[in-house]
Order: C-alpha cells, then sequence, then structure tokens
C-alpha cells in the first residue's frame, strides 16, 4: 500500500510576527512540526505495520527550512519525503495550498492508495485543507478519526468522534484520512532511527517541477487572506468569595 501524508511545519505560536499584509513572518521563528501532522505519521506507521510491502512518502509545501520536520518524519520511520519549495508558494490560503498539493500528487507521485492529513494546523486551525485536498482529487474523506479500525488493500475502516457520537466507517481506496486526537502514546526514535532517516532521501520540487501555474499558487492564487491578526486580551475581573452564600447575597441584592 502506497502512502501519502501531508505535513506542515508550522512556526511556534508563542512568538509570532505578522507582515502588513498579516502574513506570518517565518525567518528566524523557531519550527515545529504541526502535532497533528506527527499523529498523521504514525498513523501510517500503524497501517505499514498491519499491510505488508506498504511505503510512506511525506509531502509538505514550505521553505527550504522545512526539511527539519521532514527529516524528523523520516526518522520516525517514513521512507521518503518530497518538499514543495519555492518562492512562488509563499502566502498561500488553503485554496492555493491544496491546488499545489494536489499537482504534486497528480504530476509526481500519482500511485497512491491512501492520503493521511492532520485535522488542523495549529498556525491557521481551519481544518480546510484536506477537505479541499480530497474535492480537488475527486477522494472520499474521513475527517475526524481518531483510531485505524482495520485496513487492507481494497478497504479501510476507522473509528470517528463527531458533535453527535462516535462511528465506524468503511471506506474502499483510495481515499483521504484526516486524523484528529489520538490518546496513544508516541513514538520516540532511538539513536539507530536518527541515524537511518539521514540517509533517507528527500526531493525538493519547485512550480516547473509539479507543472502548476503560478498564477493559481502563493499569495496570487489566494482568494482569502487574513484582515487583522492580534492577541485577544482578556478583561475579565475574578472576585474571589468565601463561600455560595456570600455570593448568593450578592446576587440578591444586587
Amino acid at each position: 500500500m502506497n502512502i501519502i501524508v501531508c505535513i506542515k511545519q508550522i512556526p511556534d505560536t508563542n512568538d509570532v510576527k505578522w507582515t502588513k499584509d498579516n502574513n506570518i513572518i517565518r525567518d528566524n521563528l523557531i519550527s515545529i512540526l504541526n502535532p497533528y501532522d506527527k499523529k498523521a505519521i504514525l498513523t501510517a506507521l500503524e497501517i505499514k505495520k498491519a499491510v505488508k510491502n506498504s511505503k510512506i512518502t511525506l509531502l509538505s509545501m514550505g521553505p527550504n527550512n522545512a526539511v527539519q520536520s521532514l527529516r524528523y518524519g523520516l526518522t520516525l520511520g517514513a521512507d521518503e519525503a518530497i518538499l514543495l519549495s519555492d518562492k512562488k508558494f509563499s502566502g498561500a490560503d488553503t485554496n492555493a495550498t491544496s491546488k499545489t498539493l494536489k499537482a504534486a500528487i497528480q504530476n509526481f507521485i500519482k500511485d497512491f492508495d491512501l492520503i493521511i492529513t492532520g485535522q488542523f494546523a495549529l498556525d491557521g486551525d481551519t481544518s480546510q485543507t484536506p477537505y479541499s485536498l480530497a474535492n480537488r482529487l475527486n477522494l472520499e474523506i474521513l475527517g475526524y478519526v481518531v483510531e485505524i479500525v482495520s485496513v487492507n488493500e481494497g478497504e479501510i475502516t476507522v473509528k470517528q468522534i463527531k458533535d453527535n457520537g462516535s462511528y465506524l466507517t468503511k471506506c474502499s481506496v483510495p481515499c483521504l484520512v484526516s486524523v484528529s486526537d489520538f490518546k496513544k502514546e508516541t513514538k520516540k526514535p532511538s539513536v539507530f532511527d536518527y541515524m537511518t532517516g539521514q540517509d533517507k532521501k528527500i526531493t525538493i520540487l519547485n512550480a516547473d517541477d509539479i507543472k502548476i501555474d503560478s498564477k493559481e499558487t502563493g499569495i496570487v492564487g489566494s482568494p482569502t487572506y487574513v484582515k487583522k491578526a492580534y492577541r485577544p486580551k482578556n478583561n475579565r475581573n475574578c472576585k474571589f468569595v468565601e463561600s455560595v452564600f456570600e455570593l448568593r447575597g450578592e446576587i440578591f441584592n444586587g
């Protein structure tokens, strides 16, 4: 089974600065692998363990330093990685991002059985890219997945958590699975894992390589933009009372 895992390197949200166009300034920021995407990698590894001859390809779009997160994913156990890196891709919204990922998959990877993504990215938190990508590739999508129940060459069964309960859902492959909160412990790479991960291949591609029109990428290809970005201020005042009877008296007397 050929599995593509889409991952994203994000800035540490404790120290975010913005451009005049309200895009995140990623230069000189401490960057981390999006936590939900790490869960996506671990999910792919579970499937690889269950299905013989499976292969995991990591796919990411970002600046050149995003190889750090891809290298970590290779350390965890993925087989190879692809980075889409081009100044034409910068400032992309979820629409332009999904178009770029689609172009890479259709023109460079092509042969796949399953795409796995994280449900959210902590630097945007929209959960739009997985659904937009699935739509562009004409795939069924299983969202808010918290457990892989079973998988074989033709079908996958997952557990989904939604507002009104949990569901067991079967879907034929190829399809896209978007993973949410797993309760399992995460894998800690060993020294041998780090040594092995250094030898695995990372391919860097630009807009020409994936055959996408630059008018569909980056800021130019993004119909949406961030109008305003700010840190919310907490103006609530707390008053401590000795007992609920004191509080009740204030309510009735007020």
